[in-house]
């Protein structure tokens, strides 16, 4: 398990002083004093590259780098906070409720503390770059891709930066420390997204295909993560954070990229949540996870460590992150199978609790078989388990909601294994993982082109793509019904000859149903610029279900981006310019 930092230097501070944090900050050690001279060889430069690649995953449960369950599911409509009740760990409370205009907290968790966890990140890379620019070729026959490594890992960390705040200041090597204090995070939204382009442009220009090594960037990695930034790019945002144009050049740089990408499905769903199929068909871009790796104790992911089912002694703590009712409402099918997309949520289902802590559906109703890989329903099997041993049962009870008189009882199921599972790890009571963690996977890549597609009047082949996604979807149900689920399932495909307005709308429903509770929810509502009436509309019906959603309420130009860390601010002197509404 990877050490947590003891010592939190701010953001930029790591930038500026790498080696001054902490051991502990670093995971590695190099001997001898740092410079130039005992640096800048290529063994060395072997061991930063690894090292940069560790710290896009240096991340914890109060710091998330990889997750985005706090950030992009617990802020839209796809989940409740969870644990035991509002005051538990309430600075995400304060996220669910988008009342984010208070100083920053004195525990430093969450949001400012990604800002310190990626900053940190992208020091490492830049100074591997710094050490590896100074190598002759002749001494490094992998430099090249080494540096195109690197930037790559620097482009996903200002990524998600981006989405995160908005205005984000991009640090690259060869900067003095007071050339570094000299950046602020006022490029407009067109450049600053060009300019992390430009580092995913020399990846893709400059890293082999596929590489021999698991986990290493290539030139497929690459291009899915352009046809992502451009995708986001297109949807042009005012300063407000308004979508006031979507540009078609930049849709059509999705699609390229997008006809670049290799990959497959993962002929089962479920595939792409179980321990044994990291790096598989599906993965394109993931962090790195493992056990039993000839080292103490492994690199084990504890960042979604509060969110295990909690009234149950197979698992550990917390009750964290729990599927809202729309988020379960979302899977009801029609008679063809089709999604109910303007009327799912007229009323609920499994909203009934029997005497045996179960949750019959009504019925008459089907659903999307996702449903049973995404979320843990009362009176159905978990993670595909009917048992563990003689003392463990694995059908999801009411008893294993932590606080179901707050949050309700649906639990989260992407994030979690059979609790026998060898990949698991137990600390006092939080659980972490060796399961990777995607940060792209293929029917991403097709739903992106999807969405270029129908956007561009190409809605015929857009449909055939969700199609594919959904294809898949309905195949993959053997599982479930071996544990002995009941068969409720019915998915049907989109017909073809739909309007673009059509096709927009089975598009955006679709992604909710394949990546549901795994994060990218919040970010799809943003930069479709839709945000403000989804989550509005969401809330003012999960009040008269949910009493701790009373006063929230999300207000459009403020609550797309998380405001600039005010330390950061103070500690450039006022050169970080805020977010508008802070």
């Amino acid at each position: 398990m990877k050490k947590y930092i003891k010592t939190i230097c701010t953001g930029i501070m790591a930038t500026l002083v790498l080696f001054a944090c902490s051991d502990d900050f670093l995971e590695y050690e190099p001997e001898g004093v740092l410079s130039n001279e005992n640096v800048a060889t290529a063994e060395n430069a072997e061991a930063l590259v690894v090292a940069a690649y560790a710290g896009i995953a240096n991340d914890d449960m109060v710091g998330p780098l990889t997750s985005m369950w706090v950030y992009g599911s617990v802020r839209s409509d796809d989940a409740y906070k969870g644990g035991g009740g509002r005051g538990d760990v309430d600075v995400v409370d304060r996220y669910e409720q988008y009342n984010l205009t208070i100083a920053d907290d004195p525990l430093d968790w969450m949001a400012p503390r990604t800002w310190t966890n990626y900053y940190a990140a992208i020091s490492r890379a830049n100074f591997a770059l710094d050490v590896i620019n100074q190598i002759p070729d002749a001494d490094y026959s992998d430099k090249t891709i080494r540096q195109a490594e690197l930037r790559f890992l620097r482009a996903h960390s200002h990524f998600v930066l981006k989405t995160l705040f908005k205005k984000v200041p991009y640090i690259t090597e060869g900067l003095t420390q007071e050339e570094i204090l000299e950046i602020d995070n006022r490029l407009d939204n067109d450049a600053l997204w060009n300019t992390i382009a430009d580092d995913f442009l020399f990846a893709y220009n400059n890293l082999p295909q596929s590489q021999d090594q698991v986990g290493r960037a290539d030139k497929n990695a690459a291009a899915a993560y352009l046809a992502k930034l451009r995708l986001y790019q297109a949807y042009e945002q005012n300063d407000t954070h308004q979508v006031t144009n979507i540009n078609m050049s930049r849709l059509q740089e999705v699609v390229d990229y997008a006809d670049d990408v290799t990959g497959a499905l993962e002929a089962d769903y479920g595939n792409n949540y179980l321990d044994g199929f990291d790096n598989g068909l599906e993965s394109i871009w993931a962090a790195q996870f493992s056990i039993n790796d000839g080292t103490t104790v492994g690199r084990v992911s504890f960042v979604t460590g509060l969110n295990s089912p909690h009234g149950t002694g197979l698992y550990g703590c917390c009750g964290f992150h729990l599927a809202s009712h729309n988020m379960v409402n979302a899977f009801k099918t029609d008679a063809s199978g089709l999604p109910l997309l303007d009327t799912f949520n007229d009323s609920n289902i499994f909203d009934v609790v029997d005497g045996n802590g179960e949750t019959p559906l009504a019925s008459g109703i089907t659903l999307d078989p996702r449903i049973d890989h995404t979320v843990g329903i009362p009176g159905r099997p978990f993670k595909y388990r009917n048992t563990v041993n003689e003392a463990g049962d694995m059908i999801y009870n009411f008893s294993w909601a932590r606080d179901p008189g707050v949050y309700g009882y649906f639990g989260n199921m992407k994030e979690q294994q059979a609790p026998d599972c060898s990949c698991y790890v137990k600390e006092g009571p939080f659980v972490g993982t060796s399961k990777n963690i995607e940060f792209i996977r293929y029917a991403d890549v097709l739903l992106f082109k999807a969405e270029a597609l129908i956007q561009m009047n190409q809605v015929d082949d857009g449909i055939g793509l969700i199609n594919e996604v959904r294809r898949r979807a309905a195949a993959s149900t053997q599982r479930q019904l071996d544990a002995g689920a009941s068969d409720i399932y019915n998915i049907g495909e989109y017909p073809m000859g739909m309007s673009k307005e059509e096709g927009l709308k089975a598009l955006m429903f679709e992604r909710r149903l394949e990546f549901g509770m795994e994060g990218p929810r919040f970010f799809d509502l943003v930069r479709w610029g839709i945000a403000e009436p989804v989550l509005n509309a969401y809330l003012d019906v999960e009040k008269t279900r949910k009493d701790f959603l009373s006063s929230a309420k999300f207000t459009a130009g403020r609550d797309e981006y998380y405001p600039i860390p005010q330390r950061e601010i103070d500690f450039t002197g006022g050169l970080y310019e805020q977010n508008p509404g802070y």
